[in-house]
């Protein structure tokens, strides 16, 4: 059984015991999580699109840990003007477990 979510913009595919790195959500470390936004549920042969989403799907889970990804680096350059700018950007997620994919 999987389901496809859409969560902060992207589409993830998920199974029940899956980790999952998303968008910063703003709840506590070990709390329970629920994406109601399903576009795709499968159970084996019986596979059920939505359109847009799902009625009555939802995939639920705990959040694991927060934290920010590694840092990138920004570097704009204009040729021959002696212009330069050095910027980083450390991106911020969420760590989820799957925990249970509940179908219609």
């Amino acid at each position: 059984m999987y389901a496809i979510i859409e969560t902060g913009g992207k589409q993830l595919r998920v199974s029940e015991g899956d980790v999952i790195r998303t968008d910063l959500i703003e709840t506590e470390v070990g709390s329970s999580v629920t994406f109601d936004r399903v576009i795709l549920a499968a159970d084996g042969d019986d596979v059920t699109i939505g359109t847009p989403a799902v009625s009555g799907a939802s995939v639920t889970g705990t959040v694991l840990r927060q934290a920010k990804d590694k840092k990138i680096l920004v570097f704009k350059y204009k040729p021959k003007k002696r212009v330069r700018k050095l910027t980083g950007h450390r991106q911020q997620f969420a760590e989820v477990r799957i925990d249970k994919i509940a179908l219609p």
